[in-house]
């Protein structure tokens, strides 16, 4: 009986610190996302940088050597760009990285640096899991009334999480991905999708007020998205983060673990719902 109270105490204390990262994460967020402009560019940015420097020590620390400076310059780098030109800069970036990477690890190699050629493989995977999917965060919000989709894209992700959390937690029994993570459940996943649904439509009837053009349907149909794919997102970051044995990503967000413990599903979230919006909405 003591062992079941305090396995309880540990799960209110987890949820609680969840839940009050998420609200400070949300009432930032959402403001830089209302100003817009350069000080949104710059807050994603940050988000991206802070992100790279997690992936780039996540592989240090498992004995491999990605170039630092190459992912991160490349991955703010993108998204100022993605902001400036659009999608027309970033071929300029990533052939200056490719090129830059491969003298680097090149020159490592001859230096007596082992595993070059993975590190050289690990850098380029860094910009573009990070820097050219997360760049899509700043691709809907200069959609026209982007304001409104991004905020009916990304809280979606939450609000499924969070019903996952709650489900899984609770009732969940049939484990999804044991070796990618042991916690998440088919229960879990379902609520999320129903957390995913319900959600969406309220956020595009929230966000019809201000956009008419954004309706229930459109709020439905991301959150469908949103809720059945973007679990991928999460399980694919534990794919990188198991082969090191770790749990979280750092430890700079109580609660919630790192940086891109917190965006995982939004970069699957921001490209998928970019298209979406893109094709079929717009």
């Amino acid at each position: 009986m003591a062992a079941y109270l305090n396995v309880l105490k540990k799960m209110k204390t987890m949820l609680v610190k969840r839940i009050i990262t998420a609200l400070i994460i949300t009432i930032v967020g959402v403001t830089f996302i209302f100003i817009g402009g350069w000080p949104f560019v710059f807050f994603i940015s940050i988000i991206l940088a802070v992100a790279s420097w997690e992936y780039w020590n996540m592989y240090r620390k498992g004995g491999y050597s990605p170039n630092a400076a190459v992912i991160f310059a490349a991955v703010v780098l993108l998204a100022i760009m993605r902001f400036q030109k659009g999608f027309e800069g970033g071929d300029i970036i990533i052939t200056g990285a490719v090129l830059t990477a491969m003298a680097f690890h090149t020159i490592s190699y001859e230096l007596g640096q082992p595993n070059t050629s993975l590190d050289f493989g690990i850098t380029l995977g860094g910009i573009l899991y990070i820097g050219w999917l997360g760049s899509y965060l700043i691709s809907i919000r200069f959609l026209p009334d982007g304001l409104w989709w991004l905020l009916l894209t990304i809280p979606t992700v939450g609000i499924s999480d969070g019903g996952a959390f709650l489900i899984g937690t609770r009732w969940g029994k049939n484990k999804i991905a044991p070796r990618l993570s042991p916690k998440k459940t088919w229960e879990g996943y379902l609520g999320g999708v129903i957390f995913g649904l319900i959600g969406g439509a309220l956020l595009g009837a929230l966000c019809h007020q201000n956009a008419p053009q954004i309706t229930i349907f459109h709020g439905l149909i991301l959150g469908a998205i949103v809720s059945f794919l973007t679990p991928l997102g999460d399980l694919g970051e534990s794919m990188l983060k198991r082969q090191f044995d770790l749990k979280d990503s750092s430890n700079l967000l109580p609660g919630h673990g790192g940086f891109m413990d917190r965006i995982d599903s939004w970069l699957w979230a921001a490209c998928l719902g970019y298209y979406t919006i893109v094709w079929f909405f717009i």
